[in-house]
Formats: C-alpha cells, structure tokens, sequence
C-alpha cells in the first residue's frame, strides 16, 4: 500500500498541533522557596522591653521645713558618704496680715501687764521675806535669853521659810512673764528682707551614701517643707535589669536562668545576665494599641563584666531575652515550613520535583524553628511560605531571584 505524501503531511502536522495542545495545557511546575530539616543546638526563649535601674536609690529630703539654698551638685557626680550635697536655712516668719498683727500687739500687751503684775507680787514677796528674817532673829535672841519659848521660836522659822518659798515663786513668776513677753514680741518679727544673716545657723545635708547623683529634684533656692525630696542618689555598680512580662511568659521563667540583654545601644553587643527573681505581684499595664495586658516585674544581674555595661545609667530602656528551654541535638524544621492540616502540623516535602504532604509531630517553638518529635528526617529539603495553590503532589521548582 502506497502512503500519499498528503497523508504524511497532515499527519504529521495532527501530531505536532496534539503534542503542542498537550504542552500548552499541561499543569506548569509552580516556583517555590526550599527550606531544610536540619538538627543541632535549639533554644526557647521569651523576649520583652525592660529598663535597667540601681537596686538601692537613696531620697536625699530635707530634715526640717526651712529655706533650701541654691544646690551645686549635678546629675552625674560623684559624691562621697556623708559629704554636703545640701544647706538648709531655718524658716522665715511669715507675713502678717492686719488682724493677726493686731492680735499679736495686744498679746505683747497683755504679757507685759502680766509682768508687771509678776514684779509687782516679787517686790510684796521680798518685803514679806524681810519681815520673817527680822522677826525670826529677834525671836531667836529672845529665846536665847529664856524670854520667849521654843513654840515661838519654831513658829518665827517655820513663817521664815514660807516668806522664802513665796519670794522664790513670785521671782520665777517674773521670769516666765518676761518670757511670755519674749514670745509675744517674737510673733511680731517680719521676714528679713536683706540677707538670711540672722536666720540662725545653717543646716548641712549629708549624702548618705558614696555614689552618683543620679537627679536633682529641687536646684534653685526655695522654701522647703519637712521631707521634701532634694536629690536621688544610687551607686552604679549596683545596676539591675528589670524586664515586664507578661503573665504567660513569666510562669515559664524560672529564677537562675540564663538571659542576653541586647537593643541596649546602637551597634552594641548582647550583655549576659541571669534572672534572680520573678516577683510574685503581678500588675494591669495597656498597650500602646490600648490593650490591657497583665504584666509580671522579672529580676535580672548583669554577668558580663562592668566595664561592658558601664555606659548604661538609671532606667535606660533594654531588650530581655530570657531562656526558658534549650538542647543540643535537636531535630528542627524552619517555622515558615509548617502550616495546619486537619488539626496537625504538616510540611510539604520535596522529592523528585513534586511537593509531599508530611504531617509532623512538633514541640517547642522559639519563633524561627521548630522542634521536630517525628516525622521527617534531617537533610529533607521542604516547601518554605507554602501557599494555598500548593497540594499533594504538584510539580514545583526552585524560584529564581534577582
């Protein structure tokens, strides 16, 4: 049988435009990012903002209400115990209005009447007392001469010391009047208006510490009331971290284990640290996006040398990141692998060009990678950002990047 070259010609071209049609309609392999299952050291760790501050801050406050003068000492220097950081001037009296300074001149008045009155009964008492001296010796000489009896006699001594007692009375009653007097001129006394000179002596305050001051509250000079806080002062060596967690985070966190402390400085290199306490009290904190969080104050001490963290002062902002599981050989896949299937965890493993779907049994999760418990073995190349176009069984290739 003769073939035509016809035949053969549109033969050839049904095939060609079948296997292009085929091609063209064929599922293209879909580009896609390749992870790896790896295995080695992993750790868990919880990470928030805290601010360092000195364990042991000192108020500097004023003993006395007085007049505090102008303060020298800056934040920064360094004082020593017991050295004057303050000097404080006892109070000015107070201006005084009309009715109180009219008050005040009849209580000077009634005082002064009061002690005339007082020297008044002292001149009647010492008239008294000579009296009972001369009768008391000539009753005594009379006596002495068997004229007058011991009843008289002892009757002369006993209105003797009477007379003494009351001119002892009335002399310390003149006494406390002037006093009085004293009193109610001295609340006639208005503020100095030229100088402190006759204010009294001056009062030092004493840093009760070595250290750094770290603030000066009051700087110019200012009445002062009784405990008014003057200054801070803390030693620096004395530099603690405090981190605020949130509640979740914090029940994981137990005391002794080992933290970094980085985002302390540009450029700057994570400081060691160990965590000392985790404070029972918890507290209520809102969010920057206004959400209430419940947050838990976790103690950390510095264990990197002083000379690393020196430059870090009182409630500098931080970065805590405090380790609360790790191992050395662990098997573990990228986060970015896994994603949900039927309630458990899965990858797409790649093997011969097409994605696998593997289910996995997962354990802790530091945010980047993941614990593998099983499932998969390392060196297993798996689908990275699996998209929902990818399933069981599709052709993938490697995504090209610029």
């Amino acid at each position: 049988m003769k073939i035509s070259f016809r035949t053969v010609f549109w033969g050839a071209t049904a095939l060609i435009v079948v296997v292009m049609l085929v091609l063209a309609f064929r599922p293209r392999a879909l580009p896609v990012d390749l992870g790896e299952v790896s295995h080695g050291a992993m750790q868990v760790e919880v990470r928030d903002e805290g601010r360092t501050r000195i364990r042991d801050v000192y108020a500097v406050a004023a003993p006395v209400g007085g007049r505090l003068l102008r303060v020298s000492a800056e934040a920064g220097d360094r004082v020593e115990a017991r050295e004057v950081v303050a000097r404080l001037l006892p109070s000015e009296p107070a201006f005084l209005d009309a009715r109180t300074e009219a008050e005040a001149r009849a209580a000077v008045d009634l005082a002064e009447a009061g002690l005339a009155a007082a020297r008044a009964d002292a001149e009647s008492a010492a008239a008294a007392l000579e009296l009972a001296q001369s009768e008391h010796a000539r009753v005594q000489s009379l006596h002495e001469n068997d004229i007058a009896s011991q009843a008289a006699l002892d009757r002369a001594a006993s209105e003797l010391r009477a007379a003494r007692a009351a001119n002892n009375r009335a002399r310390a009653s003149v006494n406390m009047r002037r006093a009085e007097v004293e009193a109610a001129r001295v609340r006639l006394l208005e503020p100095d208006e030229e100088d402190g000179s006759g204010q009294g002596a001056v009062l030092d305050i004493r840093a009760p510490i070595g250290g750094v001051v770290l603030r000066v509250l009051q700087e110019s000079e200012t009445p002062l009331a009784a405990g008014t806080v003057v200054m801070e002062i803390g030693d620096p060596a004395g530099l603690e971290v405090v981190a605020e967690l949130l509640s979740t985070d914090a029940v994981q966190v137990e005391p002794g284990a080992p933290a970094r402390i980085t985002d302390w400085g540009s450029q700057a290199e994570a400081l060691s640290a160990r965590v000392r306490r985790v404070e029972p009290y918890g507290f209520l904190k809102v969010s920057a996006l206004g959400v209430e969080e419940q947050r838990v104050n976790v103690i950390l001490d510095f264990e990197a040398p002083e000379a690393d963290w020196s430059r870090l002062g009182h409630g500098y902002r931080i970065e805590a990141a405090i380790s609360v599981w790790q191992a050395e050989d662990v098997v573990q896949v990228p986060v970015a692998a896994l994603f949900r299937d039927d309630g458990r965890w899965a990858v797409y493993r790649v093997e011969a060009g097409r994605a696998h779907l593997t289910p996995l049994e997962i354990g802790h999760d530091n945010g980047e990678t993941a614990e593998v418990l099983g499932g998969i073995e390392p060196g297993t190349p798996i689908v990275l950002y699996p998209g929902a176009e990818i399933a069981d069984g599709v052709r993938i290739e490697v995504r090209e990047t610029d």
